[in-house]
Protein backbone atom coordinates (compact mmCIF):
# COMPACT_ATOMS: atom_id res chain seq x y z
CA UNK A 1 0.00 0.00 0.00
CA UNK A 2 1.23 3.49 -0.97
CA UNK A 3 1.66 5.52 2.28
CA UNK A 4 -0.19 8.43 2.41
CA UNK A 5 1.12 11.59 2.00
CA UNK A 6 -0.40 13.37 5.01
CA UNK A 7 -1.20 10.67 8.29
CA UNK A 8 -2.75 12.43 11.34
CA UNK A 9 -3.25 10.43 14.24
CA UNK A 10 -4.68 10.95 17.38
CA UNK A 11 -4.48 14.81 17.14
CA UNK A 12 -5.03 16.76 20.37
CA UNK A 13 -4.70 20.74 20.94
CA UNK A 14 -5.73 22.88 23.94
CA UNK A 15 -5.30 26.18 24.84
CA UNK A 16 -5.21 26.55 28.77
CA UNK A 17 -8.54 24.26 29.83
CA UNK A 18 -10.19 24.88 26.22
CA UNK A 19 -9.81 21.76 24.23
CA UNK A 20 -9.99 22.42 20.31
CA UNK A 21 -8.95 19.27 19.06
CA UNK A 22 -10.02 16.22 20.73
CA UNK A 23 -8.49 13.52 18.87
CA UNK A 24 -8.34 13.97 14.92
CA UNK A 25 -7.43 10.84 12.29
CA UNK A 26 -7.29 11.55 9.31
CA UNK A 27 -4.95 10.06 6.26
CA UNK A 28 -4.89 11.79 2.67
CA UNK A 29 -3.51 10.21 -0.23
CA UNK A 30 -1.27 12.15 -2.59
CA UNK A 31 -3.45 14.25 -5.63
CA UNK A 32 -6.66 14.13 -3.61
CA UNK A 33 -8.57 17.01 -2.91
CA UNK A 34 -10.29 17.56 0.38
CA UNK A 35 -13.06 20.31 2.27
CA UNK A 36 -13.70 20.51 5.07
CA UNK A 37 -16.62 21.96 6.34
CA UNK A 38 -18.02 23.10 9.96
CA UNK A 39 -19.01 25.75 11.88
CA UNK A 40 -17.23 28.76 13.84
CA UNK A 41 -15.20 27.00 16.43
CA UNK A 42 -14.79 23.53 15.20
CA UNK A 43 -11.35 23.86 15.38
CA UNK A 44 -10.76 24.24 11.15
CA UNK A 45 -8.34 26.86 11.25
CA UNK A 46 -6.13 25.07 14.34
CA UNK A 47 -6.38 22.04 12.05
CA UNK A 48 -4.59 23.94 9.25
CA UNK A 49 -2.18 25.85 11.31
CA UNK A 50 -0.87 22.53 13.36
CA UNK A 51 -0.88 20.65 9.43
CA UNK A 52 1.37 23.96 8.52
CA UNK A 53 3.48 23.71 11.44
CA UNK A 54 2.48 27.33 12.43
CA UNK A 55 1.39 25.46 16.16
CA UNK A 56 2.07 22.24 18.39
CA UNK A 57 -0.15 20.23 18.81
CA UNK A 58 -0.94 19.09 22.93
CA UNK A 59 -0.45 15.74 21.91
CA UNK A 60 -0.47 13.14 18.75
CA UNK A 61 1.26 12.75 15.52
CA UNK A 62 1.03 14.70 12.04
CA UNK A 63 3.36 13.31 9.62
CA UNK A 64 3.74 14.66 6.07
CA UNK A 65 5.38 12.44 3.45
CA UNK A 66 6.28 10.13 5.95
CA UNK A 67 8.06 12.69 8.47
CA UNK A 68 6.88 13.62 11.59
CA UNK A 69 6.52 17.32 11.61
CA UNK A 70 8.04 17.64 14.86
CA UNK A 71 11.28 16.11 14.08
CA UNK A 72 11.87 18.74 10.94
CA UNK A 73 9.18 21.55 11.00
CA UNK A 74 11.24 23.78 8.60
CA UNK A 75 11.82 20.88 6.28
CA UNK A 76 8.29 19.41 6.00
CA UNK A 77 7.93 23.54 4.63
CA UNK A 78 9.08 22.98 1.61
CA UNK A 79 6.13 20.54 1.24
CA UNK A 80 3.30 23.33 2.16
CA UNK A 81 1.95 26.03 0.41
CA UNK A 82 -0.43 28.08 2.49
CA UNK A 83 -3.44 30.53 2.31
CA UNK A 84 -5.07 32.31 5.01
CA UNK A 85 -7.10 34.50 6.00
CA UNK A 86 -3.97 37.23 6.17
CA UNK A 87 -2.35 37.15 2.23
CA UNK A 88 1.28 37.85 3.93
CA UNK A 89 1.23 40.43 1.42
CA UNK A 90 3.18 43.64 1.22
CA UNK A 91 0.90 46.27 0.19
CA UNK A 92 3.60 48.84 -0.78
CA UNK A 93 5.54 46.93 -3.38
CA UNK A 94 3.66 45.65 -6.53
CA UNK A 95 2.35 42.36 -7.21
CA UNK A 96 6.30 41.62 -9.06
CA UNK A 97 8.05 42.89 -6.13
CA UNK A 98 6.36 40.76 -3.25
CA UNK A 99 6.52 37.39 -5.62
CA UNK A 100 10.46 38.38 -5.92
CA UNK A 101 10.67 38.83 -1.93
CA UNK A 102 9.03 35.22 -1.03
CA UNK A 103 11.27 33.76 -4.55
CA UNK A 104 14.31 34.90 -2.58
CA UNK A 105 13.28 33.59 0.83
CA UNK A 106 12.45 30.32 -1.08
CA UNK A 107 15.91 30.05 -2.70
CA UNK A 108 14.50 29.90 -6.32
CA UNK A 109 16.73 30.17 -8.98
CA UNK A 110 16.16 32.65 -11.51
CA UNK A 111 12.74 33.38 -10.43
CA UNK A 112 11.23 35.85 -12.93
CA UNK A 113 10.30 33.34 -15.48
CA UNK A 114 8.28 31.36 -12.62
CA UNK A 115 7.00 34.93 -11.45
CA UNK A 116 5.78 35.77 -15.04
CA UNK A 117 3.79 32.21 -14.65
CA UNK A 118 2.29 32.29 -11.92
CA UNK A 119 0.82 36.02 -12.36
CA UNK A 120 -0.35 34.97 -15.64
CA UNK A 121 -1.87 32.00 -13.96
CA UNK A 122 -3.83 34.04 -11.53
CA UNK A 123 -4.59 36.73 -14.32
CA UNK A 124 -2.74 39.35 -12.75
CA UNK A 125 0.43 39.97 -15.54
CA UNK A 126 -1.41 42.86 -16.80
CA UNK A 127 -0.97 44.34 -12.67
CA UNK A 128 2.47 42.72 -12.54
CA UNK A 129 4.04 46.81 -11.44
CA UNK A 130 0.69 47.79 -9.67
CA UNK A 131 0.85 47.96 -5.75
CA UNK A 132 -0.86 45.65 -3.99
CA UNK A 133 -2.69 47.68 -1.75
CA UNK A 134 -4.97 49.13 -5.51
CA UNK A 135 -6.08 45.58 -5.76
CA UNK A 136 -9.57 44.02 -5.11
CA UNK A 137 -10.34 41.70 -2.30
CA UNK A 138 -10.83 38.96 -4.87
CA UNK A 139 -7.22 40.42 -6.78
CA UNK A 140 -5.66 39.84 -3.25
CA UNK A 141 -6.69 36.48 -2.77
CA UNK A 142 -5.28 35.32 -6.29
CA UNK A 143 -2.17 37.24 -5.45
CA UNK A 144 -1.85 35.42 -1.67
CA UNK A 145 -2.31 31.77 -3.92
CA UNK A 146 0.11 32.63 -6.39
CA UNK A 147 2.66 33.49 -3.43
CA UNK A 148 1.47 29.96 -1.77
CA UNK A 149 2.59 28.07 -5.40
CA UNK A 150 5.82 29.77 -5.80
CA UNK A 151 7.77 27.43 -4.74
CA UNK A 152 5.52 24.60 -6.36
CA UNK A 153 4.43 22.59 -3.46
CA UNK A 154 2.89 19.76 -3.50
CA UNK A 155 0.55 20.73 -0.32
CA UNK A 156 -1.32 23.38 -0.68
CA UNK A 157 -3.43 24.40 2.62
CA UNK A 158 -6.22 26.62 2.13
CA UNK A 159 -8.39 28.21 5.02
CA UNK A 160 -11.59 29.72 3.49
CA UNK A 161 -10.30 31.54 0.93
CA UNK A 162 -13.55 32.53 -0.22
CA UNK A 163 -14.19 34.61 2.90
CA UNK A 164 -15.07 38.01 1.57
CA UNK A 165 -15.28 37.60 -2.08
CA UNK A 166 -18.39 38.73 -4.13
CA UNK A 167 -20.06 36.14 -5.68
CA UNK A 168 -18.29 37.09 -9.16
CA UNK A 169 -14.70 37.11 -7.37
CA UNK A 170 -15.93 33.84 -5.66
CA UNK A 171 -16.72 32.30 -9.27
CA UNK A 172 -13.50 33.22 -10.22
CA UNK A 173 -11.88 32.01 -7.42
CA UNK A 174 -13.50 28.61 -7.46
CA UNK A 175 -12.56 27.92 -10.86
CA UNK A 176 -8.89 28.80 -10.24
CA UNK A 177 -8.95 26.21 -7.49
CA UNK A 178 -10.61 23.68 -10.01
CA UNK A 179 -7.35 24.31 -12.04
CA UNK A 180 -4.77 24.03 -9.58
CA UNK A 181 -5.81 21.08 -8.46
CA UNK A 182 -5.67 17.61 -10.10
CA UNK A 183 -3.26 14.66 -9.80
CA UNK A 184 0.23 16.75 -9.23
CA UNK A 185 -1.32 18.39 -5.83
CA UNK A 186 -2.89 17.73 -2.89
CA UNK A 187 -5.31 20.38 -1.42
CA UNK A 188 -6.93 20.56 1.96
CA UNK A 189 -9.43 23.53 1.90
CA UNK A 190 -11.61 24.88 4.74
CA UNK A 191 -14.77 26.81 3.71
CA UNK A 192 -18.32 27.95 5.50
CA UNK A 193 -20.01 27.56 1.30
CA UNK A 194 -21.29 23.81 1.17
CA UNK A 195 -22.08 23.96 -2.62
CA UNK A 196 -18.93 25.34 -3.74
CA UNK A 197 -16.68 23.36 -1.58
CA UNK A 198 -18.66 20.41 -2.85
CA UNK A 199 -17.78 21.43 -6.68
CA UNK A 200 -14.07 21.65 -5.87
CA UNK A 201 -13.78 18.38 -3.39
CA UNK A 202 -12.90 14.63 -4.40
CA UNK A 203 -13.68 13.78 -0.58
CA UNK A 204 -15.72 15.83 2.54
CA UNK A 205 -15.12 16.12 5.69
CA UNK A 206 -17.36 17.73 8.81
CA UNK A 207 -15.29 18.62 11.62
CA UNK A 208 -17.56 19.54 14.86
CA UNK A 209 -16.56 19.62 18.40
CA UNK A 210 -13.06 18.97 17.58
CA UNK A 211 -13.77 15.63 15.81
CA UNK A 212 -14.02 14.66 12.05
CA UNK A 213 -17.71 13.41 12.48
CA UNK A 214 -17.87 12.92 8.75
CA UNK A 215 -15.95 12.05 5.61
CA UNK A 216 -17.33 10.71 2.40
CA UNK A 217 -16.06 10.69 -0.94
CA UNK A 218 -17.54 13.55 -3.30
CA UNK A 219 -18.49 11.95 -5.96
CA UNK A 220 -21.05 10.06 -3.95
CA UNK A 221 -22.52 13.05 -2.63
CA UNK A 222 -25.38 15.84 -4.05
CA UNK A 223 -25.68 19.05 -2.45
CA UNK A 224 -29.05 18.05 -1.66
CA UNK A 225 -27.90 15.30 0.36
CA UNK A 226 -24.92 17.35 1.96
CA UNK A 227 -26.67 20.10 3.42
CA UNK A 228 -29.35 18.03 5.85
CA UNK A 229 -26.49 15.80 6.78
CA UNK A 230 -24.57 19.20 7.76
CA UNK A 231 -27.68 20.37 9.46
CA UNK A 232 -27.76 16.80 11.19
CA UNK A 233 -24.12 17.04 12.69
CA UNK A 234 -23.35 20.08 13.42
CA UNK A 235 -26.86 21.51 13.44
CA UNK A 236 -29.95 23.43 11.48
CA UNK A 237 -29.79 26.95 11.50
CA UNK A 238 -26.26 27.68 11.43
CA UNK A 239 -25.57 30.33 8.39
CA UNK A 240 -23.43 27.81 5.93
CA UNK A 241 -24.10 29.50 1.92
Amino acid sequence: MTEPLIEVVGLRKAFGRHRVLKGVDLAIDAGTSVVLFGPNGAGKTTFLRILATLSKPTSGTVRVAGVDIKNNPEGIRQYLGLVTHAPLLYTDLSAEENLAFYARLYGIDAPARRIDELLERVGLLHRRHDLVRTFSRGMVQRMAIARALLHNPPILLLDEPDTGLDPQAAEMMTDFLREIGGSERTVLMTTHHLERGLELADRVLILQGGRIVFDEQADALSYEQLRPTYDEYVGAGVMVA
